[in-house]
């Protein structure tokens, strides 16, 4: 199973129609796919609409215990094949750094669990985190677990410093918790390819981080909205938007499965392997990205 981490360091960019995007990729993939929530607004798991459950999110990051995993992992509405690990208001609670910071790695415990021992059906090949829009708690647990990262981003004059932030944020937690987590690239939202300020503002993501800026952008398309609203996936909304930004997404889930050479991490549950050499920094140049 790949983890990978959807984060952005504001809001309105975007970010869960990003992760929904690549779970509608990987439910037209074949691919058995979890949504993790962890964005107290709750958004992707209003669209993916699963059954009321007894837990959510926010006791699995307490307790990662098997049976609360099994009170907070439903079925979505899209597909008996994509589950949803249920988000909550009360999240928000749980975002603030504070004496619980000792359990950033429940999150990573509660993904070894359902990737050893699956609650139903084959195992999860995809997990996708959605974290909230600041560097919190909630979001370093979900880097902590990830495989991978991908940074949201759009076209603006604020995107260049949000994603210096959250690549700063990556390599820190690299550093000091999980020395296997990729940044797997910048993804710019919300593209209108015909303004000149959106191509300047490309232009100045991809001189500042160079590969890491992915190639394919998602462009601004009312499609995203409507599916969203009818709690559908992209890839099952039939307008010639919907099928532009469902290509753009496929060729996302290609980048990130790409990655999955590691696949499932261990959490303080096996020693780490002994270092060969320091840990590789992130790109910070556009030379340094392509070497």
């Amino acid at each position: 199973m790949h983890t990978v981490a959807v984060l952005s360091l504001k809001g309105g960019v975007g970010k869960t129609t990003v992760a929904l995007g690549i779970a509608s990729a990987a439910l037209r993939r074949g691919a058995r796919t979890l949504v993790a929530d962890l964005d107290p607004q709750g958004n992707a798991t209003a669209t993916l609409d699963p059954p009321y459950t007894e837990a959510t999110l926010a006791d699995v990051l307490a307790t990662p215990a098997r049976d609360v995993l099994r009170q907070a992992v439903a079925p979505s509405a899209w597909s008996p094949e994509v589950d949803v690990l249920v988000g909550a208001e009360e999240l928000e609670l749980l975002n603030e750094p504070g004496p619980d910071d000792d359990k950033v790695g429940n999150l990573s415990l509660a993904l070894d669990e359902l990737h050893e021992r699956p609650l139903r059906g084959r195992p999860y090949e995809l997990a996708i985190l959605d974290c909230p829009p600041s560097l919190g708690r909630l979001t370093k647990s979900a880097l902590v677990a990830a495989d991978s990262a991908i940074l949201v981003t759009e076209p603006t004059m604020y995107a260049v410093s949000g994603a210096q932030r959250a690549l700063e944020a990556i390599e820190r937690i690299r550093d000091e918790h999980n020395p296997d987590l990729k940044a797997a690239g910048v993804l710019v939202n919300r593209l209108r390819p015909r303004s000149h300020e959106h191509q300047f503002r490309i232009a100045e993501l991809r001189e500042s981080f160079g590969g890491l800026v992915m190639p394919t952008a998602i462009p601004d398309r009312l499609a995203v909205q409507q599916a969203q609203g009818a709690c559908s996936p992209i890839h099952e909304w039939h307008s010639p938007g919907a099928q532009e930004v469902a290509l753009t997404f496929n060729m996302v889930l290609a980048k990130i499965l790409r990655s999955n050479r590691a696949g499932r991490h261990r959490i303080d549950r096996e020693p780490p392997a002994e270092s060969t050499g320091p840990v590789p920094r992130i790109a910070r140049t556009a030379d340094d990205a392509r070497r």
